[in-house]
């Protein structure tokens, strides 16, 4: 997984019954136990290695975090429809965190207790959350990225605390504003600062109603991004195709990628053998002891139905190329050739965290 899962009609229809004062706020995270679990046992069934809670909780990418960061102001919790985004702005710069943090380990810690898989856990980035702020004259923008990236770092922390297994942070802005890039690169480095996990940054091209925002190449990465301290660089590839591929060893990028080999703007489903093809592409460019198996970006709007047949076939596929890649090595050792080794992933923390999703070299 990316991160989000397929949110069912019902439980959109509840979330705006909760805006609208129809049930309460108990109510709601009741509801929202029951989807999560839900969304876990389809993620099980498809045969995914590492899981996520499906972000079942967040209306979108951005309030679930806006509306627990001390100095926000917003003006009205009420919404026409739950994916909206709140109005919200800063007036002043940003207090410190507080005792409280974001309140996200409850929601890991729940992830866990229904699940004995690896679990990642994503939270949008400082910079995209900047993005959704207005600013009073007087607050500056890079000191507001960096007071946000130091509160995402103290709930990292304790989110490591608790257990995480890969915590990823999500810059879907980002490929709006890619003259930004120093600033989002230096705000990554102060979140993932001194935590003890693994870790994954997701760079799309926005997924609002399983429509992108931007349209462009990941050239604007790099170099820059291979500053950014992180284990994984998750990117899209399913949609916008593999020509960017050429840039990761073009620029060696030299740590784990997670590959996107499901489209998540369409709900017609690929065929495992699609999905084998698109990962014998990225092997091309990607050893497989590097290389993560994903769909482009969440799976929000996705229905449900499509949604599992698209894990089904990015399983399937990943198996497929798996199997080959077997194949290859026994047929080498056969022929009198060394047998193939495993190098050891250059990302410490993946391997101490015991991740392998969808990994092609298993």
């Amino acid at each position: 997984m990316v991160g989000s899962y397929s949110v069912p009609e019902w439980l959109g229809r509840l979330k705006t019954d909760h805006y609208q004062r129809r049930i309460s706020a108990q109510h709601l995270r009741d509801i929202h136990d029951v989807a999560i679990k839900a969304a876990l046992k389809d993620q099980e069934l498809a045969g995914l290695d590492i899981v996520s809670d499906g972000e079942l909780r967040r209306d979108n990418d951005i309030d679930y975090l806006l509306a627990k960061i001390p100095g926000v102001r917003i003006g009205s919790l009420a919404k026409t429809d739950y994916y909206d985004y709140y109005d919200a702005e800063v007036t002043q710069p940003l207090p410190d965190l507080g005792s409280s943090g974001l309140q996200l380990v409850a929601d890991l810690a729940f992830t866990r207790a229904h699940t004995d898989r690896p679990v990642k856990f994503s939270f949008t980035g400082p910079f995209s959350l900047s993005r959704r702020l207005r600013m009073a004259d007087g607050v500056d923008q890079a000191e507001l990225v960096l007071s946000i990236a130091r509160m995402l770092n103290a709930e990292a922390r304790e989110l490591a605390k608790a257990g995480a297994h890969i915590l990823q942070i999500d810059e879907p802005f980002l490929a709006g504003c890619p003259e930004q890039l120093e600033l989002a690169v230096r705000a990554v480095n102060v979140v993932t600062a001194g935590v003890d996990a693994a870790w994954a940054l997701h760079v799309c091209y926005g997924n609002r109603h399983a429509r992108p925002l931007w349209e462009g190449h990941y050239d604007f990465l790099f170099p820059g991004i291979l500053a950014a301290t992180v284990d994984q660089l998750v990117l899209e590839f399913a949609r916008k195709g593999p020509d960017d591929l050429r840039l990761l060893s073009e620029y060696g990028w030299d740590r784990a990628v997670g590959v996107g080999v499901i489209d998540v703007k369409t709900s017609e489903v690929e065929t495992s053998e699609v999905v084998a093809a698109r990962i014998r592409r990225a092997l091309e460019f990607v050893p497989a002891e590097r290389l993560f198996i994903n769909p482009d970006c969440g799976l929000r709007h996705v229905p449900a139905s499509a949604a599992r047949a698209k894990l089904s076939a990015m399983v399937v596929g990943t198996v497929t190329v798996r199997e080959e890649i077997s194949g290859t090595a026994r047929a080498g050792q056969a022929a009198g050739g060394e047998p193939r080794r495993r190098r050891p992933s250059s990302v410490s923390a993946t391997k101490k965290a015991g991740m392998n999703h969808e990994r092609t070299d298993r």
